[in-house]
């Protein structure tokens, strides 16, 4: 994993975003928020166990999914599996030494 902070790279309205290898930051507090870096740590795994590629287009399919059934786009991203693991596991520190493979599917 890579750390880059960079305001520009992040989209706005976020503080970060993860692009495996990379984590983005938009500031670079956020570089010592364990529990921010947890959260990114979580997404870095999924990508992995997804294969980059399909994580990517499964993200994005999820995210219009849910932003058709919800009409909100905050609301869609924070609904999106993916998400919903990284947000109820980012306080357990130790949730990736024990993380099973592909267990963001019972977030769906």
């Amino acid at each position: 994993m890579i750390v880059v902070v960079n305001k520009y790279l992040v989209p706005k309205g976020y503080a970060g975003i993860t692009i495996f290898p990379f984590i983005l930051l938009r500031y670079k507090s956020l570089e010592h928020n364990s529990v921010f870096m947890n959260h990114e740590k979580i997404h870095i795994r999924q990508q992995i166990e997804m294969l980059f590629v399909f994580f990517y287009l499964w993200y994005v399919i999820e995210f219009f999914i849910r932003w058709i059934l919800l009409f909100d786009a905050k609301k869609a991203y924070r609904a999106i599996s993916f998400e919903k693991e990284a947000y109820t596991f980012e306080n357990e520190f130790d949730y990736l030494n024990k993380k099973k493979i592909f267990s963001f599917i019972k977030f769906l």
